[in-house]
């Protein structure tokens, strides 16, 4: 279902997380780890016309999180066009139960937004980001920004957007399965599947119940050639977190992605357990990205405010030793793709949680094979732009 969206209010955003608060028009929040660092986005002509539209994608069946199920998902798409007719397109894609950031809120800020980029006033691809972060300091907002520069700048060299950020790229990105079955029998049934059609890595949400028989049904179902990461969204306490670990890892994790949150909180359960801790959440907080309090962190287009400040955070995260892998939060076609061109840039080796867009009932309507998936693989879209 898609609608036009007219929104203009002065809003607060509600503190459901520190980086979330914005007050329209006066802006005062220190920029988060690594965004004076993104690269240049190219934009050669100016800004003529900005569209907004509003998109809901009902779920194909809930998925049952630590924070709740989530039943559809909404987001907005940005399109601008130059006056050389070149457009280019991103996705605003806040997740109201995890990341706090109702979609209204990115509503206003895009209608915000289109004022700044109508008037562009010849401004380069990071002055217009800057622009906008002056009227709205919403990274779930300036993503959408920053994916349509991307795109735009590839429609127009006539080359995708992962040859724009480095000279070589991977073809195809090391992609897991999600399992968001409850029950034991169907997470079997859903790995079982997952592992047939060639995946080499599967994940399976816990903190939200029979965790330790799910997570066992699903490692018979895959043997032992598959690995297995957990995926509990900040739900344990510490102690919670090192007793729950223990109880699973008889089954071989690969990696237990956000046990807890915060950053004390992380490095206190990772000193505790022999299984690889990965940061998700956490990596909001301000100075988490370069905190070293994970083996590895898991990274968002939406969350770090697009495709320039992803790549920044990602050299950040190297830094420390870290590993770095990319994840969508139910993202559209747009999103994906934003996302699979950084992995392919940055040469992501971890499996990333990129195989979403089948859970949407109408996976997102991306062009005919576009983001196909292979063996566990998912393909980098080598056309011009995002999608191609």
């Amino acid at each position: 279902m898609v609608r036009r969206c007219r929104i203009s209010m002065p809003l607060i955003v509600p503190r459901h997380r520190s980086y979330v608060e914005v007050t329209f028009a006066q802006t005062s929040i220190t920029l988060r780890d690594g965004w004076t660092r993104r690269p240049r986005v190219p934009l050669s002509c100016a800004v003529v016309q900005v569209a907004l539209e509003s998109v809901m994608h009902p779920l194909r069946s809930p998925l049952a999180t630590s924070y709740g199920e989530v039943h559809e998902r909404g987001a907005y798409l940005l399109t601008l066009t130059a006056r050389d007719g070149v457009t280019g397109r991103g996705e605003a894609a806040p997740l109201e139960a995890y990341d706090g950031v109702p979609l209204e809120i990115v509503g206003a800020a895009l209608e915000r937004y289109a004022e700044v980029l109508a008037d562009d006033r010849g401004r380069s691809g990071p002055q217009l980001l800057d622009a906008c972060r002056e009227v709205a300091d919403l990274p779930q907002a300036l993503a959408a920004v920053d994916m349509a520069l991307w795109d735009a700048a590839g429609r127009r060299t006539g080359r995708p957007v992962c040859a724009l950020l480095n000279d070589e790229w991977l073809d195809a990105v090391p992609v897991n399965a999600t399992i968001g079955a409850t029950d034991r029998v169907e997470a079997a049934e859903a790995a079982a599947a997952a592992a047939d059609a060639g995946y080499e890595c599967v994940k399976v949400k816990v903190g939200i119940g029979d965790d330790a028989g799910r997570v066992a049904a699903v490692r018979r179902a895959v043997g032992d050639g598959v690995a297995l990461r957990v995926d509990a969204n900040g739900a344990w306490s510490v102690d919670e977190a090192i007793r729950a670990i223990d109880a699973l890892s008889v089954s071989g994790l690969e990696l237990v992605e956000e046990p807890v949150s915060g950053i004390s909180e992380l490095r206190a359960v990772r000193e505790r357990v022999p299984i690889r801790i990965a940061m998700d959440e956490t990596a909001a907080e301000h100075g988490a990205i370069a905190s070293g309090a994970a083996d590895a962190v898991c990274l968002k287009v939406s969350r770090a405010g697009g495709i320039s400040a992803l790549l920044a955070q990602a050299m950040l995260v190297r830094s420390t030793g870290a590993e770095v892998y990319i994840a969508s939060t139910l993202d559209g076609p747009l999103g994906i793709a934003a996302a699979v061109h950084c992995a392919a840039a940055l040469k992501v080796e971890l499996p990333c949680g990129l195989a979403t867009l089948g859970m949407l009932a109408d996976e997102g309507a991306p062009p005919d094979g576009a983001l196909a998936i292979s063996h566990g693989r998912l393909r980098v879209p080598a056309g011009p732009g995002l999608l191609g």
